[in-house]
């Protein structure tokens, strides 16, 4: 039986091909902004619909690419490999992703909240050493995967995300199309390919929605344009949340 898995020369040729014929449709992200600018909703329900909807934006060019390359991902439930890799969001973000959490049900927040006390208590002393790696750093993300140290919001008995439809870009642009063993077997597999070029059509459009807003003197959830341009780890945001220094 053949294998359907693509081999890393055949993500080459598809990676070529993206480059060369593919024409992005920004649309997908523009048309949101116009319509929560457009509408008679408050400030605080488009920032955070705005966010909501721009991520699941992503996903949707994602898969309008593999079906122009004809590729889908191998990627399965269960499957936790990228949620060992560090994730580095602003300050923008990372308050909308709060805010987010805060408009869950009673639930679904508190066992986010208990996950959270037993993570920073579990792995304390790995949490400290991912934040101290330079983000400049050529090698930082071999650094910190081979911390093993899992995001904040990956639940490990189950293997899933705990906030799946709010998860930041750099997880939704993290895919594998060829064996998903590779995942398994090495800490930075080459046959593993990340769309993160989608990032910045994602947060320039979020960009364009609050400062439309802010220019039109709407009270912000988020202290624009300071917390756009501020970055750090997720678990470094999430910990400076759980002191109260991330007031939403």
């Amino acid at each position: 039986m053949m294998s359907s898995y693509l081999t890393y020369d055949d993500i080459l040729k598809k990676s070529e091909q993206l480059n060369a014929s593919y024409e992005l449709d920004i649309s997908i992200f523009e048309d949101i902004v116009d319509e929560l600018l457009n509408s008679e909703k408050d400030t605080d329900t488009v920032v955070l619909e705005g966010f909501e909807r721009l991520l699941g934006s992503v996903d949707r060019t994602m898969g309008d690419i593999d079906t122009f390359l004809d590729m889908k991902p191998n990627c399965f439930m269960g499957c936790a490999f990228c949620c060992y890799f560090p994730i580095r969001v602003s300050k923008m973000e990372a308050k909308l992703f709060f805010r987010s959490i805060e408009h869950m049900s009673p639930e679904r927040k508190e066992n986010i909240f208990q996950h959270w006390e037993a993570y920073y208590d579990k792995f304390s002393r790995k949490i400290d050493t991912a934040l101290e790696i330079d983000p400049d750093d050529p090698d930082m993300k071999l650094k910190y995967k081979k911390l093993n140290l899992p995001c904040p919001m990956l639940d490990e008995e189950n293997q899933l995300c705990m906030a799946y439809e709010v998860r930041p870009v750099p997880c939704r642009t993290y895919v594998n199309y060829s064996d998903p063993t590779v995942c398994a077997t090495e800490h930075m597999p080459k046959e593993t390919f990340s769309y993160d070029f989608l990032y910045n059509f994602y947060f320039q459009s979020m960009n364009e929605l609050l400062q439309a807003l802010y220019e039109n003197g709407e009270e912000l959830p988020v202290d624009y344009p300071m917390d756009a341009w501020n970055y750090d780890y997720l678990p470094g945001w999430i910990q400076k949340y759980r002191q109260g220094e991330m007031v939403t």
